[in-house]
């Protein structure tokens, strides 16, 4: 009977055997073709995580001090760059440096993949939390058999990419404005300017200089450290307003690469936050500080003096001002103290001086696309009797007629002869040449005269008397040595 029984459980045995073997295979095939799908590498990927294949490293944007992470900056420079992030199922497109470029960025809640060593990494963009302090982070996923091979090459790596893409401009710069309501933080926005050292108003000599300085400080980390100093450069721009000192530290921060840091000290209750403020900021920068001889004189009892002579050169400077260029404006610095401005303090003076003829070229060239014209011998000859008008204003009359380089033109010796501080002397006797030109005189010049007076009333320009005599010798101030 036994023998029968098992002669009788033979087939039975064979046939689960093959019963087992055909779902097997099944089970293999069914999961091979899930696997090229979307779905089934989800599957794949949430079994492996349920046996513990994986391990999780977070990138947050802010430490624990409340500072900025430079890691998670680099890290979001080398994500945007990867190929496989139109891989993505959803990604943002923004625009890029230039308002014509379009870039593609990681979306919140959304993964992309890596490839580094024979490895395969995966980086999730885990968005802000609901909070006012909230921020981003990335979460790094690596199998736990790569991460001791792979994870300190792959970080350097990533520090190796991100500073390629910003030697090469490539880097979104920021504006970075302080906060009245969170003392110590930073709000920005992107910083798109167009200001560049061809735009701006400048003697060709001086503009050589500061570009040739600016390079220097680029190359020069080691020898700063060599030195045992910190390395950073500062610069004061001191001239009356609309003279383009704003437009200059924007030509800087688009040379430089540099995201721009703007301080309102009026928003800051005392000097502990101003430091606050400094330890905030991010190296690759410029930090501007404006219309400081203003402040000074003031007297606040905010911020003292002391508090903003320890900002400029102090230990906080030292410890936490590497790689960063130092702005501060003026409108004069003849009532500061000099201590104020030693070297150390502050390492270039830079003077903006009302407009002159070279400066007047170098605006229609910009704003008109005129290099030379006939009525330019009249208004070399106005400058040399002493009238002058900021670049700002000057450049707002050259907007206004842009259609007609003529009518700008002349639009801008009327009000040179009228409105020139006062120091204009008179019609010049060219009235041939006005004759010749396309538009009646009396429309003209009524459009130059209300236009300036215009701009006063809107921006209320900071004018300053200048006689012939403080006027040459303001033109040598402009060529002052960098130092």
């Amino acid at each position: 009977m036994s023998v029968f029984a098992m002669i009788l459980l033979t087939p039975i045995f064979l046939l689960t055997l093959a019963a087992a073997a055909a779902a097997t295979f099944l089970f293999a095939v069914v999961g091979a073709v899930l696997f090229q799908t979307g779905c089934g590498k989800r599957v794949w990927g949430r079994m492996e995580d349920w046996f513990h294949v994986y391990q999780f490293l977070t990138v947050p944007e802010l430490n624990q001090t409340k500072h900025h992470n430079h890691l998670y900056t680099k890290l979001s420079l080398y994500l945007h760059s990867l190929p496989s992030i139109q891989d993505s199922h959803l990604a943002n497109l923004v625009t890029g440096k230039n308002q014509n470029d379009v870039v593609l960025c990681l979306a919140p809640n959304q993964t992309i993949r890596d490839h580094f060593l024979g490895a395969t990494v995966y980086w999730f963009n885990q968005p802000a939390h609901p909070n006012p302090e909230g921020t981003g982070t990335y979460v790094l996923k690596i199998r736990k058999v790569d991460k001791r091979r792979i994870l300190r090459p792959y970080l350097q790596h990533i520090h190796a990419v991100a500073d390629e893409i910003e030697l090469q401009g490539k880097r979104d710069l920021r504006l970075f404005t302080n906060s009245a309501d969170e003392f110590g933080q930073w709000r920005s926005v992107p910083f798109i300017h167009p200001s560049t050292f061809d735009t701006i108003a400048m003697e060709p000599d001086l503009k050589s200089k500061v570009k040739s300085d600016l390079e220097s400080f680029l190359r020069a980390k080691q020898y700063y450290h060599r030195l045992g100093r910190v390395w950073k450069r500062s610069f004061l721009l001191y001239g009356p307003s609309g003279t383009g000192k704003s437009s200059f530290v924007a030509a800087m921060a688009n040379f430089l690469s540099y995201d721009v840091f703007d301080i309102d000290l009026n928003k800051i209750p005392s000097d502990s936050d101003l430091k606050l403020l400094l330890l905030h900021t991010t190296p690759k920068s410029v930090v501007v500080i404006e219309d400081l001889d203003r402040f000074v004189a003031e007297k606040t009892e905010r911020i003292s003096v002391s508090g903003i002579l320890n900002f400029m050169d102090g230990l906080i400077t030292s410890c936490c001002a590497e790689e960063r260029v130092m702005v501060f404006t003026m409108n004069t610095k003849e009532h500061v103290d000099p201590n104020m401005l030693r070297p150390g303090r502050v390492d270039v003076h830079i003077h903006f001086p009302l407009c002159d003829f070279s400066a007047f070229k170098t605006l229609a060239n910009s704003y008109l696309g005129v290099k030379d014209h006939k009525l330019f011998p009249q208004v070399q000859e106005i400058f040399q009797n002493g009238a002058s008008l900021s670049p700002a204003e000057i450049g707002e009359l050259m907007i206004a007629n842009r259609n007609s380089p003529s009518r700008a033109i002349r639009s801008v010796i009327t009000a040179l002869q009228t409105d020139g501080d006062g120091r204009g002397c008179g019609l010049i006797g060219r009235q041939k040449e006005e004759d010749e030109m396309d538009e009646p005189d009396g429309v003209v010049c009524s459009e130059g005269v209300h236009t300036v007076k215009d701009l006063r009333r809107l921006y209320s320009f900071f004018r300053f008397r200048v006689t012939r005599k403080s006027s040459s010798s303001n033109s040598s101030l402009t060529a002052t040595p960098l130092r």
